[in-house]
């Protein structure tokens, strides 16, 4: 049974990671302006590679941040980027790819950083051991333009292979392709934790791509912070402190994944503290001030453009929905 926390032994935690960065913020907030707003909303998700918009409620309430809520229920990719972009949230940690798909569809947000990479794998039968192999094969996912669908169809773009005919999409919204998987009903899906770390300790897994090790899925984060058009463009303030505690959460979660996990299953966003636990301590949330946010976005859209899924350019996609001001200003300030 994971161990429960109270507030206090959280920010202690917060604390002893340096995470809060409670010495510095003083100086940085006065130099800022006044904060616009001290509301802020994320889509609730449930899952374990989006831990940073959850362990950052406190780095939060450090930048001056009084009403934090995690509204709604939904599911990473589309649904969450449609919350943000309804305004029923503020902002959403969420896979670049839907994201893409989002503003190409003129959804109105604005991407603001990465935030981790390697979160993702395609698992495949004796029948699929590359991406090439899946043309021909059946391959899971819970609806088309979801996650699982969106991700997979770029892999298959960028090995020449034409999503929409050569791969049969095996649908089904009541099964998870995991289930399937197992029971021999599909060759291949793409697994989000916890998936991966329940199939490798039950030794039914082939790993086809591991994004936290295989280029160039590797290279390139696979969630990103993306907020509503109107809260980034009326809230500069707002929109930068919250960037900067989701980023110190990705820090933290670097430093002391064991608390990081411990706040997931407390908060009920995952039963499983062993494979919380194992999946914050291989996705790699320390590449945020290396990688380049643009590339990313860049890298999916045109393998997205590729596949037929979105029209726009990637320039276009970028000029419309992105805005790196924050993430610029905060690599300077949180370099060390």
């Amino acid at each position: 049974m994971p161990i429960m926390q109270t507030r206090r032994q959280f920010l202690t935690g917060l604390s002893l990671a340096g995470a809060a960065g409670a010495l510095r913020a003083p100086m940085a907030l006065a130099t800022e302006g006044a904060l616009e707003t001290t509301k802020v909303r994320f889509a609730k998700i449930p899952g374990i590679c989006n831990a940073p918009q959850y362990v950052a409620e406190e780095l939060l309430r450090a930048e001056g941040f009084t009403d934090i809520s995690y509204v709604g229920l939904v599911a990473a990719g589309a649904p969450a980027v449609s919350a943000v972009a309804r305004s029923d949230a503020d902002f959403t940690v969420t896979f670049a790819a839907p994201l893409a798909i989002g503003i190409d569809s003129g959804a109105p947000i604005t991407v603001v950083s990465g935030v981790h990479t390697g979160c993702f794998e395609l698992f495949g039968n004796e029948n699929v051991r590359s991406i090439a192999d899946l043309k021909g094969k059946s391959v899971g996912v819970q609806g088309l333009g979801s996650s699982q669908h969106v991700f997979t169809a770029a892999m298959a773009a960028y090995v020449g292979l034409d999503p929409a005919k050569d791969i049969h999409w095996v649908i089904n919204p009541s099964v998870k392709p995991t289930e399937l998987y197992e029971k021999g009903r599909i060759d291949a899906f793409l697994g989000f934790p916890p998936e991966p770390q329940d199939l490798r300790a039950r030794h039914v897994a082939r790993i086809i791509v591991n994004s936290a090790a295989d280029r160039p899925w590797s290279q390139y984060f696979c969630c990103m912070l993306a907020g509503s058009r109107d809260y980034v463009s009326k809230y500069p303030v707002a929109t930068k402190r919250v960037l900067r505690a989701v980023l110190k959460a990705d820090d933290l979660c670097v430093r002391e994944p064991s608390r990081a996990a411990r706040r997931m299953v407390d908060s009920g966003l995952t039963s499983r503290y062993d494979y919380a636990l194992q999946a914050l301590s291989e996705i790699p949330y320390d590449k945020w001030r290396e990688y380049d946010a643009e590339d990313t976005l860049r890298f999916y859209a045109l393998r997205l453009h590729e596949a037929g899924m979105v029209k726009s350019t990637p320039n276009k996609i970028i000029a419309d929905g992105t805005d790196w001001r924050f993430l610029d200003e905060l690599k300077r300030e949180l370099k060390a």
